[in-house]
């Protein structure tokens, strides 16, 4: 056995080889020490000092009042939120030592948040700071006749096919297109921001409107919703988003950024989509409603044709020649629009669903155009009408008895006021009486009995 001398100013030390070890031994030793007693811990504590190594993993501290630990989340870790100073948080995991710094440190296996509490308060607290950044203030339009869906959600949910459903019983000729993925967990978040991304990206048969849809579920499984890189994409997406997360009670931060927010993602479908039915009968009605209305004109130029026929009886053959030849369009234009919208509702019936949807829009812009004009068109047209009457009457003025009247001549009406043109009805009248018509008046002649 050796021996081993220490020196000191006092005394001299001595130790057998047999009780002295490395600094390496020793770490060894504690190393396994304490990994072995504390192989499966849970803890509490508030997250300190992230950093997020480009490698993936993450390193931070953990602490309470008193206490710190350094602390490794490795990449691929479970951990479904992101980890941030200030944030109180449960992990579970275990205890190692690194020997080379004679240090512990704590390695997170599973994370959660320390309470729904916690969740909410950070996300209030993204919500004003995504408010400020103006995440929520744009807003564009929503398609009324979209031919492209573009669906961003799990294709292995029951999520989808309610949705695929849902529109076949609606808009059946709309083609849909699904971008699949996870909507739970870390990567979630990251996927859904690229989907919608990726949708917008597109040169050919890009969607006219994104839904990005998911079922119900707690604040922690709806929490890549709240993402900031989610919020953005949305924000920056070209092409309208429909948010259709979870239950009509649950919200998320996408729902502000979203052009529409919907409350289930059925209801996603029913919001964007018009029904096929509905189109028909409102396409319909609104032909309808055109042809009653150039009826009713008709029938007003009719009433007025005839209130002039009472005014001028002695040209009342003009009148009625003009009536006659309205008549003759009102039935024509009836029977016209009547044979129309029997053609038109055969052939809405009978279309292919694949030109049915650029027919509706054609329909709809015409509708919308002769409905605008439509207005401008009647008024012009009783003007023009109006004007024609009052040159009518001009020419039925200047042919007017009174006119001739006024040259010195009268004219003579028996006792019923029938014309007397001819000298055996004049002699008649004397036994009766007759008026004789000057152009300041009239004169009564009565019988000579």
């Amino acid at each position: 056995m050796s021996i081993n001398a220490a020196f000191s100013t006092n005394r001299l030390l001595v130790f057998s080889d047999d009780n002295i070890l490395t600094v390496s031994e020793l770490s060894s030793a504690i190393k396994g020490t304490i990994e072995k007693s504390y192989s499966s811990v849970k803890l509490r504590g508030e997250v300190s000092g992230v950093k997020k190594h480009s490698s993936g993993h993450t390193y931070l501290s953990l602490k309470d009042d008193d206490s710190m630990i350094n602390t490794i989340c490795w990449r691929g870790t479970k951990v479904d939120f992101p980890l941030e100073d200030g944030m109180e948080i449960i992990v579970r995991g275990r205890v190692t030592v690194y020997p080379a710094r004679s240090q512990y440190q704590f390695i997170i296996e599973e994370a959660s948040m320390a309470g729904e509490g916690a969740l909410l308060k950070l996300l209030n607290d993204r919500k004003k700071r995504f408010a400020e950044l103006g995440y929520f203030d744009k807003k564009n339009p929503i398609p009324k006749f979209p031919e492209i869906i573009g669906i961003v959600t799990s294709k292995t949910g029951a999520v989808l096919q309610d949705m695929r459903n849902r529109l076949e019983d609606r808009y059946p000729f709309c083609k849909v297109i699904v971008w699949s993925v996870n909507v739970q967990g870390s990567v979630a978040a990251e996927q859904v921001a690229n989907a919608i991304r990726g949708f917008n990206f597109m040169t050919e048969k890009r969607p006219d409107v994104l839904i990005v849809a998911r079922g119900g579920g707690s604040i922690e499984d709806l929490w890549p919703f709240n993402e900031e890189i989610v919020v953005k994409a949305v924000y920056d997406s070209q092409i309208p988003v429909v948010s259709a997360i979870g239950h009509e009670t649950d919200t998320t931060l996408i729902d502000y950024a979203a052009d529409l927010r919907a409350p289930t993602p059925t209801a996603a479908i029913e919001l964007i989509t018009p029904v096929l039915d509905d189109l028909i009968l409102q396409i319909t009605e609104s032909y309808g409603k055109i042809g009653f209305l150039m009826a009713r004109i008709f029938r007003e130029l009719h009433n007025r044709i005839n209130s002039a026929a009472k005014c001028f009886r002695s040209s009342q053959f003009v009148i009625l020649s003009i009536r006659q030849k309205f008549d003759d369009k009102d039935g024509r234009f009836l029977a016209a629009g009547n044979n129309y919208l029997q053609r038109e509702g055969m052939r809405l019936r009978t279309m292919k669903l694949g030109n049915l949807n650029s027919y509706l829009i054609l329909k709809e812009q015409r509708y919308e155009v002769v409905s605008g004009s439509f207005g401008k068109q009647i008024e012009n047209f009783m003007k023009q009408s109006a004007r024609n009457m009052e040159v009518l009457s001009n020419r039925l003025e200047q042919s007017s008895f009174k006119k001739i009247l006024k040259k010195g001549f009268c004219f003579v009406t028996d006792k019923s006021g029938k014309t007397i043109e001819k000298k055996a009805e004049f002699d008649e009248s004397l036994a009766t009486g007759f008026t004789v018509h000057f152009q300041d008046g009239e004169s009564i002649i009565r019988s000579a009995s």
